[in-house]
Parts: C-alpha cells; sequence; structure tokens
C-alpha cells in the first residue's frame, strides 16, 4: 500500500504555503538622555564619598547613586561612570569606603565632583589599618569589599559587600535634589 501523497498517518495534510512574518509592534525610541537626566534632577540623592586606596595615593568621588541592596548579607550598590577618572583605580580595586556626608559638608561634596583637583586637600581624613581612606567628619561610614562590577550602559554598577561601619556623628544628611543641595531635619518629615 502506497501512502497518499495528501495524506499523514491516514488524516489528510494542508499543503505548505508561506506564512508571513508577524507584524513587529511599533518600539518607542528610547527616551532623550537630556530628558532622562532632567527626570533624574527631580529625584532627591543623598551625598556619599566613595574613597579607595591607589597604593599610597587615595582616591574618591561624589555618588548620590548609592543604594542599599541587601541587609543580609549586607550589601550596597552605586554607580560610575567609566569616564571618571576614579574607574581605572576602581576596576582593580577589592576594598573601599563609603562616607555618608552631612548637611555641613556641602564643600566636601563639591571638591570630590571636581575633575583636575586633589581632592583629599583640605579635607580631614585618615586610613584605617587596613588602607582605605574615611573621611574624619563623616556621621556614617562602612568599609566593603568589591563583589562585583556590572558593565550597564557607559556606566558600571559595583556591588559592595560591608565589612565595618562607624556612625561617629548624628547630623542631619546631605541630600541632592533639582541641581541644589539640601537638607532634612525635624521640620522636613511629613
Amino acid at each position: 500500500m502506497t501512502a497518499d501523497p495528501g495524506t499523514r498517518h491516514g488524516l489528510p495534510t494542508t499543503p505548505l504555503t508561506e506564512v508571513a512574518p508577524a507584524p513587529v509592534a511599533d518600539v518607542p525610541a528610547p527616551v532623550a538622555a537630556d530628558t532622562f537626566k532632567a527626570i533624574f534632577r527631580r529625584h532627591p540623592a543623598g551625598v556619599a564619598i566613595v574613597a579607595l586606596a591607589d597604593g599610597e595615593r587615595p582616591v574618591g568621588f561624589t555618588a548620590t547613586s548609592v543604594i542599599s541592596v541587601s541587609a543580609e548579607p549586607p550589601l550596597l550598590a552605586f554607580s560610575i561612570a567609566g569616564t571618571s577618572s576614579a574607574w581605572p583605580t576602581l576596576s582593580e580595586a577589592t576594598t573601599l569606603t563609603v562616607n555618608f556626608l552631612g548637611a555641613e559638608q556641602v564643600d566636601v561634596s563639591a571638591r570630590f565632583a571636581t575633575r583636575g583637583v586633589d581632592r583629599f586637600a583640605g579635607v580631614g581624613w585618615h586610613r584605617l589599618e587596613t588602607g582605605e581612606p574615611v573621611l574624619d567628619d563623616a556621621p556614617a561610614w562602612v568599609r566593603g569589599e568589591v563583589v562585583q562590577r556590572i558593565p550597564a550602559g557607559s556606566s558600571y554598577l559595583v556591588l559592595v559587600r560591608v565589612l565595618e561601619s562607624a556612625q561617629p556623628g548624628a547630623t542631619a544628611p546631605l541630600v541632592y535634589h533639582d541641581r541644589a543641595y539640601h537638607q532634612l531635619g525635624d521640620g522636613s518629615a511629613l
């Protein structure tokens, strides 16, 4: 018995026809960089100084992108532009400190955000026994181990496991919002 070319396993078959591809949904254009930046200017953020050692030379930069990731284990993250002068050192670092700034430290934040200057000049700081720089007047700081660097666009997301911390001062935090510094205080609670 020969099989009928119009059947398969005794069932009728439909001849193959060319199927048009499904229409692709319109994908919106990405948000323009200026629009994206404007949105985040309106999003307030705490201000911190990330500091690390490059041999005997201290390296640091202002960060408004520090976030808590996990309490157990204690993890934080921040982002850094791949064009940052601190990135070559950070790309190799195993440990660092994150120094959370108080409202009276606007000048420190501005200094560490300035290119082409000795960011530690005129700022009180010391080295921990493990070698990382810590700002003397930071109301709180953590020392951590870099556990991951994740490329993200033109930046990197750096994941840090916190190894130790201190809260030597109690002061209103420094906040950055809409290209200006602000402080939170008792009167700012809703």
